[in-house]
């Protein structure tokens, strides 16, 4: 099939490449021509494991293609999928969705023959109607059938949850839209990848509902981890003790220092709003933000009570800025509010990820070094806060002697208490 892909980020550059290497014809449009060219040289704008190797296989074998028009692609496409960013709009925390209306405009201008326009960003209940209006006002003519698809997609995992994932969300009603959404995921069928078609309103809140969900059980680790500390108990026995129960499940429930990325914090809060404006609040959620908000800064007060309440002049290595391993996103990382809080206290910082580069923009006065041992050096104390599998086996011994004082403050219990204080290190971490 054909596939004219809108939007070369996260969802729509790895969507496409996947069509693609399930065999379809796939173009990925975008307005910034220097994305665009940066892709036709082989590079690759964000950072994704594998993804290089799989758009450049599929470059090669004439299968995907990238452009700054859009005409001939949708014109030609049986399917045009909008996957355009939807940030969170300032000011009221609504999904901004003038990107998505601007496609969907752009699309009705061009489509040709029937089509299905398939919306893959996150949007709100209801957009998939407002999109509907926006093919009746441009072109009424347009034989047109406008789909929910929404992603499911893990930053750091992204291709392996496209091409194994849980279930395909479709959300149409249209006979001849199934045929061809069921057509476009035929490949996965080998896998018996249950594909649950839905109407259209119910797939726009799977998607938050979803995440909402994911959001809420973070949270609730990160209280009873609390609770653990206060109380003497182990979080990651815990988590384990009632993740075994199948109706639970063990997924999301890794203490630390709160959710962040670029699907949480703006879904969360754009299911508020929407909620509210249907009068049925989730409460649950609104309780989830505002915990997962406090949690952030909670986490520069244990850094501060590891130095006995003193940062004013001292150093303190940060490892890890992400908000999470395996991906170069920055978005409402815990990161962001963490460093500043220290900062405010009068410490010094310095930092390293291996791939936050964005971070040199979002955190100034921040000394920025070149591998975790560098961060060690002269530290007063060494906080993780994300955990890069190179992390995880560091040399403690050549830590030890880096810093002024051996102490370490884990956020995400990579490391085992009693082997940390046998090693000679004033270590805590988080709900242990």
């Amino acid at each position: 099939m054909r596939v004219a892909m809108i939007g070369t980020g996260y969802v729509g550059l790895v969507s496409g490449a996947c069509f693609a290497d399930f065999g379809h014809t796939v173009t990925c449009i975008d307005k910034d021509a220097a994305k665009i060219e940066q892709l036709e040289a082989g590079g690759i704008p964000i950072y994704e494991p594998g993804l290089d190797q799989l758009v450049a296989s599929n470059v090669k074998a004439g299968r995907l293609f990238f452009d700054t028009d859009a005409t001939r692609a949708i014109r030609e496409a049986d399917a045009v999928f909008i996957g355009v960013g939807t940030p969170s709009r300032r000011g009221d925390g609504y999904a901004d969705l003038s990107y998505v209306y601007a496609a969907a405009e752009e699309i009705a201008a061009l489509v040709d023959g029937f089509t299905v326009v398939v919306t893959k960003s996150t949007v709100p209940v209801g957009t998939g109607d407002e999109i509907e209006k926006i093919f009746k006002r441009v072109r009424p003519d347009a034989d047109v059938a406008v789909v929910s698809n929404p992603e499911f997609l893990r930053e750091g995992a992204a291709i392996e949850d496209f091409k194994r994932p849980d279930r395909v969300v479709v959300g149409t009603e249209d006979e001849r839209a199934q045929a061809v959404m069921r057509e476009l995921y035929r490949p996965l069928y080998l896998n018996e990848t249950p594909i649950l078609f839905t109407s259209r309103r119910t797939s726009e809140l799977i998607k938050y509902a979803a995440n909402a969900f994911l959001a809420l059980k973070i949270t609730y680790i990160n209280e009873m981890a609390d609770l653990c500390e206060a109380v003497g108990a182990d979080v990651q026995q815990v988590a384990k003790g009632i993740g075994l129960d199948g109706r639970i499940g063990g997924k999301f429930l890794n203490a630390g220092p709160g959710y962040g990325g670029s699907c949480f914090p703006k879904d969360t809060i754009a299911l508020v709003r929407t909620a509210r404006d249907a009068g049925s609040p989730v409460e649950l959620v609104e309780t989830t933000v505002k915990v997962n908000d406090e949690r952030k800064r909670a986490m520069a007060r244990k850094v501060l009570k590891a130095v006995d309440g003193e940062l004013d002049g001292k150093t303190v290595g940060v490892l890890g800025l992400t908000f999470k391993p395996n991906t170069d996103d920055m978005r409402d990382a815990p990161s962001l509010a963490i460093i500043p809080a220290l900062q405010d206290k009068g410490a010094r910082v310095q930092a390293f990820d291996p791939e936050g580069h964005e971070a040199v923009k979002m955190l100034p006065g921040v000394d920025f070094k070149d591998d975790p041992y560098a961060v060690a050096e002269g530290a007063d104390v060494l906080v993780i806060i994300t955990e890069w599998d190179q992390f995880r086996a560091l040399d403690l011994d050549r830590i030890k002697l880096l810093m002024k004082k051996p102490v370490l403050v884990d956020l995400r219990n990579i490391y085992k208490p009693a082997d940390m204080k046998a090693r000679g290190f004033d270590y805590s971490s988080v709900g242990r």
